[in-house]
């Protein structure tokens, strides 16, 4: 969540205990619902308790932000009547490495700091990243799409907020096609480094049908022009539903891989964060996270009213829990990643219908870019 919606949390949150008095426990709740409901995406680990007469609050946050909205709302549920214990990841974090730009073609995250850990999802080239917290040789960090996880230093190139800016500010190329490689001359085979849709460089200059790229950690090569878009130019593109279908069916056959959000291999969510990526559009990372956005369609809804590039939702008819996504083609099949990437259908009688049965729900994303968990990527403020 961003500062300018922190801010509003607390605004309503403190108009609520304007109106009714709380606990600083009630408050501290009701502000943690408000701006911090999901641990995928915000770190939030705060006591209040009484001692010796006045409210002690322990814990820790991930941002200042989110220390200052806490401390807003102790003013008036404890009325100034308390002892603050609360330790700000990120103060932890020295300039020098506030930021950091993903350094690897496709970087690998993790639910905890080591290798043996769960994959929790990946990062590639040229992805912003804010870092909270130093782990050994581990960083845990938060993407541009908000989820938080650990990331080994070795994949990361960190950056100050000037060089940030600088970055934000530069001539950049993004890798449009589905792979390819840096290479050290025009035309050569000496790899500098592969690359995947989505990877972001540096622009350097020119030399007939190649482009001179420089890697986030300074690595300099050459491209095929075929291969690459100039980013500002690109990310001007309106949504173009061909564009998704064109992505996720070129991975048709491709393997599934828990935690993957690359045109290498993916897991059900992260075929569709790719495929709406090569279109500018920036998802949420995990199904149960997307089923919450864009405009919602509930169960029942009869797939003629569906539309190419709508995402589909399927999981525990029961509980409504959310387990898996998929995105909606047209006369009735869509195209998800279960085993492998393939398309189903959603009619009953189909020969390619499914375990899966019908959707608990979908989400139209066109027209909803902008809205709460769909970004537009040239509008990220990490990116431009």
């Amino acid at each position: 969540m961003n500062i300018k919606s922190i801010l509003l949390a607390v605004a309503l949150a403190m108009t609520g205990l304007v109106a009714m008095a709380v606990t600083p426990v009630e408050a501290l709740n009701d502000l943690k619902q408000r701006i911090a409901p999901d641990k995928r995406t915000a770190i939030w680990d705060v006591t209040a308790k009484q001692q010796n007469g006045r409210w002690v609050l322990d814990g820790t946050v991930g941002t200042k932000a989110q220390k200052q909205a806490i401390l807003a709302a102790m003013l008036k549920s404890a009325n100034r009547n308390y002892i603050d214990k609360i330790t700000v990841l990120e103060d932890g974090i020295p300039a020098s490495r506030k930021w950091a730009l993903v350094k690897l073609s496709i970087a690998t995250l993790r639910t905890e700091p080591k290798h043996s850990a769960e994959m929790a999802t990946q990062g590639i080239m040229g992805s912003p990243v804010k870092v909270l917290q130093k782990c050994d040789d581990w960083y845990r960090v938060q993407m541009a799409d908000d989820y938080i996880a650990y990331v080994p230093e070795s994949s990361l190139s960190f950056k100050t907020e000037a060089q940030m800016k600088a970055w934000r500010k530069a001539k950049r190329y993004i890798v449009t096609c589905y792979d390819s490689r840096l290479v050290s001359m025009p035309g050569g085979d000496e790899t500098v480094s592969d690359l995947v849709m989505g990877n972001i460089l540096e622009f350097k200059a020119t030399q007939g049908k190649w482009i001179k790229l420089a890697t986030p950690d300074g690595r300099v090569g050459w491209v095929d022009a075929a291969d690459v878009d100039e980013l500002a130019q690109w990310s001007r593109q309106g949504f173009n539903a061909a564009q998704i279908e064109k992505t996720a069916r070129r991975m048709l056959g491709s393997g599934y891989l828990w935690g993957g959000t690359t045109t290498k291999v993916t897991d059900c969510s992260g075929l569709t964060k790719v495929s709406y990526l090569s279109n500018g559009i920036i998802l949420q990372r995990d199904a149960s996270q997307q089923a919450l956005t864009g405009k919602i369609m509930k169960k029942g809804t009869d797939w003629r009213q569906y539309e190419t590039g709508d995402l589909l939702f399927f999981g525990n008819e029961k509980t409504g829990r959310v387990t898996h996504v998929g995105i909606y083609l047209r006369d009735g099949k869509y195209i998800h990643c279960s085993g492998q990437v393939k398309i189903n259908s959603l009619i009953p009688t189909a020969s390619d219908y499914p375990y899966l049965y019908s959707p608990l729900s979908a989400s139209r994303i066109k027209g909803m870019v902008g809205t709460k968990g769909i970004t537009a990527l040239k509008n990220h403020p990490w990116y431009f």
